[in-house]
């Protein structure tokens, strides 16, 4: 016995046992909103990931900094520190370590300048050292900026510059990160995050170049 019913104009009915049944209808609305919270969700997580990623790209150019402030070996019967490049390059590795980044040597560049007082009385980038594949130069010039004159006066705000004092030295540490998106979906895309950080070294330093006695390779901003 068929269940189909018709109306006057011959049109096909549904049994009146279906009319009522609401069984169906949550999950059938769960169906409709479910791509929308999975997409809100998506788009939460990335955020969240994209701020996480600053906050440790922005500590990591801290803590390279402080590391590299605190290097040198105290000359023998003199108070001033040297450096050498090995150390330098611990410093470079160790932001790789510290980084907790994916694929940070890859995606990544560390750029660490000394900045001192030139023989005029201006500031200069004495030397300059790198880390990193990402192609990023430094945002105030390559080693022996300012070597002469006062033109360059520092690094930072254009309105109120770091400066190193007479005497001692300025460590700043640039680095740029390429941020690859976890959910593209989102409409999230590829971008570069950049933070910087600058701090007077820690001990009376030998402001010449760093000494290379080990040998090792120098970490040069190619």
């Amino acid at each position: 016995m068929s269940l189909e019913q018709k109306d006057p104009a011959g049109r096909c009915l549904l049994p009146g046992s279906l009319i009522g049944d609401t069984r169906a209808v949550a999950l059938t609305e769960f169906a409709f909103a479910l791509p929308i919270l999975l997409t809100l969700t998506a788009f939460s997580l990335e955020l969240a990931n994209y701020v996480l990623t600053m906050k440790r790209v922005g500590d990591l150019a801290v803590m390279v900094t402080d590391n590299a402030t605190r290097i040198g070996v105290r000359s023998k019967g003199l108070s001033i520190h040297q450096i050498s490049e090995a150390e330098i390059n611990d410093v470079l590795i160790g932001a790789q370590i510290q980084a907790n980044l994916p694929d940070f040597q890859t995606n990544g560049r560390v750029v660490l300048s000394s900045l001192q007082r030139n023989t005029d009385g201006g500031q200069w980038i004495a030397w300059q050292r790198c880390y990193g594949d990402l192609d990023f130069v430094s945002a105030y010039g390559p080693e022996g900026t300012g070597a002469e004159g006062t033109s360059f006066e520092g690094v930072g705000p254009s309105t109120q510059p770091i400066q190193a004092p007479d005497g001692n030295s300025v460590m700043v540490t640039e680095i740029s990160y390429r941020y690859e998106p976890i959910f593209p979906i989102t409409g999230a895309r590829e971008r570069t995050i950049s933070e910087f950080a600058a701090f007077s070294t820690r001990e009376n330093r030998d402001l010449s170049a760093p000494r290379n006695t080990e040998g090792v390779t120098v970490a040069e901003c190619d």
